[in-house]
């Protein structure tokens, strides 16, 4: 992917790409320290020195590296059941974790201040996403980077992929920004607590300090600058907000419900868009996009241009939202109005497999079916709906799957 970012969902999007090699899927423990593993390290170590890493560096990363099983694993286990907006929100738009980054903004604030007016991202939304990708740096990974991103690596699926981001690992600890040791981070090799991919480490993490190192694992300087850098190369723009639950007019067509339709404020407004407590739109110059994260019977948002830099950083919707409303949480402002549908339930991935196949099978292309309710799966969607009626707002549902089936 183009972003290479330090959203973990990155990976895990990657990882749940089918059709692994049998015999590397099935690595056992007697089977982890191979001569075909030591051979292609060897390959390695060999393409790394010709682009100017340390001997020295290598052998210290590269001393006691093996696959883990346990990568693998992680990469290829499935999600049994998408997840609904309102079941994203109970997991990570939590109390306890409103309450705490209040208090961080507070203790942190001439800090938060500092990177603001030099990067232009607003601390609360630095802390947001602070809070969703490692709980404030409670969660970072307990994995060997070096080891994980190897297994990945090594393994054919996205050998390309993990390959250069294990190159650029490796220039990573030859700049001697963190020992081997220390460089810990997920299964899949995204790093200490914005999360980075070694690749979006040396293309934007930032020494806030002015130290000469650029430590995300332990260094909130660092930590801080890192993720404003990044945000503030694609596009955050601090004189606007993410965007805000809204309420849809009678009649309004559902179509116009798409990331791809930008419509001035005004333009919303006079189609009667309001926002969710009943009030008119703000009267500001901004572009935005209403997205309906759970279909008709959920809330609706207007998104702006920062929602977009949020989805940059991680591509899922329900992601990019939380993210929003967590930081107007921390603001102060309160929760959704939009109560929770009874019948909210989200599918199991069976279904969802099942759900593509039957659209594609209907002349609706979902792409290759994999479980995944992605871009085009919820074209096919929308085309389906229309097709029987219904309003096409391209969320699957128990229902819909249930018409497809003849039901």
């Amino acid at each position: 992917m183009p972003r290479l970012s330090f959203a973990f969902a990155a990976c895990v999007a990657f990882s749940l790409a089918t059709g692994a090699s049998a015999a590397f899927a099935q690595t056992t423990d007697s089977q982890t320290s191979d001569a075909g593993f030591q051979d292609w390290l060897a390959g390695v170590r060999q393409e790394a020195l010709s682009r100017g890493i340390g001997a020295s560096t290598l052998d210290a990363a590269f001393k006691n590296t093996k696959p883990v099983p346990r990568v693998l694993e992680l990469d290829k286990r499935q999600p049994e059941f998408t997840r609904s907006i309102w079941g994203y929100l109970d997991s990570f738009v939590t109390q306890d974790r409103i309450d705490r980054g209040r208090q961080l903004l507070v203790k942190h604030k001439a800090l938060l201040d500092k990177v603001h007016a030099k990067y232009g991202v607003q601390p609360r939304f630095l802390v947001a996403f602070w809070g969703m990708e490692t709980n404030f740096g409670d969660y970072t990974g307990g994995f060997s980077v070096i080891d994980a991103i190897a297994t990945l690596a090594y393994d054919p699926r996205r050998s390309d992929f993990f390959r250069n981001e294990l190159f650029q690992a490796l220039t990573i600890l030859d700049e001697g920004h963190i020992t081997p040791d220390a460089m810990v981070g997920s299964w899949a090799g995204a790093m200490g607590q914005p999360q980075f991919m070694p690749s979006t480490f040396t293309a934007y993490a930032a020494d806030g300090d002015g130290d000469g190192h650029k430590d995300i694992w332990n260094n909130l300087p660092d930590v801080f600058a890192s993720a404003a850098h990044y945000l503030s190369s694609i596009g955050w723009d601090d004189t606007e907000t993410w965007g805000r639950e809204v309420k849809l007019p009678s009649g309004f067509d559902v179509e116009q419900a798409d990331l791809k339709i930008r419509k001035d404020i005004s333009e919303w407004q006079a189609l009667g868009v309001r926002r969710a407590d009943g009030r008119d739109l703000p009267a500001v110059a901004i572009d935005g996009s209403i997205v309906l994260p759970s279909g008709v019977s959920g809330p609706a948002f207007l998104v702006y241009g920062n929602f977009r830099a949020i989805m940059t950083w991680n591509r899922a919707l329900n992601y990019a939202l939380a993210v929003g409303i967590l930081s107007d949480r921390l603001e102060g402002k309160g929760g959704l109005l939009t109560k929770r549908p009874v019948d909210d339930k989200p599918l199991h991935r069976d279904e969802i497999l099942e759900l593509q196949r039957r659209l594609t099978d209907a002349g609706f292309d979902t792409g290759k079916p994999d479980g995944m309710v992605g871009p085009m799966t919820r074209a096919a969607v929308k085309g389906y709906q229309k097709s029987v009626g219904l309003p096409p707002d391209g969320y699957p549902t128990p229902a819909l799957l249930s018409k497809l089936r003849g039901g």
